[in-house]
């Protein structure tokens, strides 16, 4: 366990120097996250009645998505994993006595703090100033916050989960572009990342809160705001916890076939 410490710990410092990348991320979530409150506006002043979330809700549920973006967004990978793998540099974790799946499930879940950690302050500042109906609120009270930092941890956990699934499938297919392209594009959507999920039809709402990408980004912002609350909150925590579980263990399944026919070249 001390050996995985330092590994996050390692790795969350190192992921703190890219403040220039961050600065760069800020600006672009406060314009992404501006220009989709604003077109959510205009919605909204047409028919405020046709959709499922008050305003401010909505507000919450953007503000919050762009400030932990580096936390709940399945597409980004760590590129250092990806390379180990390609480029062989996967020989050299396999000699270290450690669980190579511990091992960059913890480095996945320390890049993304840390990354987290350089972004949110600057948009969570400027979004609780800004006036109503535009910016963020606190939480309606102290359950929905609670509600809100465990299904929040326990996303974090699904979405590294997930990620070691797209590490484990570079194995096979060489280069992990396809794959990311694909789950870029698939999450964004199913994910809540376009649309929250509770605009979406009845029939596919229903279907997509029953998959693991309810579990990411979706669950904690509707907690924070209170938008989700009381029994059909507990139940899609339990649902998140479930999928955390069968994605670590399809994971570790995954992660031995892939170890047992492993060829590295080169010398």
């Amino acid at each position: 366990m001390k050996a995985y410490r330092s590994f996050f710990r390692i790795r969350f410092l190192n992921g703190l120097q890219y403040r220039a990348a961050a600065a760069a991320g800020v600006a672009t979530q406060f314009a992404w996250g501006a220009m989709e409150i604003l077109m959510f506006r205009a919605f909204y002043l047409a028919a405020p009645a046709s959709f499922p979330m008050g305003f401010e809700q909505l507000s919450a549920y953007v503000w919050l998505q762009q400030a932990l973006l580096a936390l709940f967004a399945p597409w980004m990978l760590d590129g250092e994993i990806l390379e180990a793998i390609t480029g062989g540099g996967v020989a050299y974790e396999l000699t270290r006595p450690l669980n190579l799946y511990a091992m960059w499930f913890t480095k996945n879940l320390a890049m993304r703090l840390s990354r987290a950690v350089l972004r949110c302050a600057p948009i969570l500042l400027v979004a609780f100033a800004l006036p109503a109906p535009y910016g963020l609120t606190l939480p309606p009270d102290a359950v929905a916050l609670a509600a809100f930092a465990v299904t929040g941890a326990l996303a974090a956990l699904v979405v590294c989960a997930f990620c070691m699934l797209i590490y484990i499938s570079t194995f096979y297919t060489l280069n992990p572009m396809g794959v990311r392209v694909v789950v870029m594009s698939m999450t964004e959507l199913l994910a809540g990342g376009l649309v929250p999920l509770p605009f979406m039809p009845d029939g596919l709402r229903a279907a997509l809160e029953l998959t693991p990408f309810a579990g990411m980004q979706n669950l904690p912002l509707r907690a924070y705001s209170g938008e989700l609350a009381g029994a059909a909150l507990l139940r899609a925590a339990g649902l998140q916890a479930f999928w955390l579980a069968a994605l670590v263990v399809l994971g570790i399944l995954l992660m031995r076939a892939a170890l047992r026919r492993v060829v590295v070249q080169g010398g």
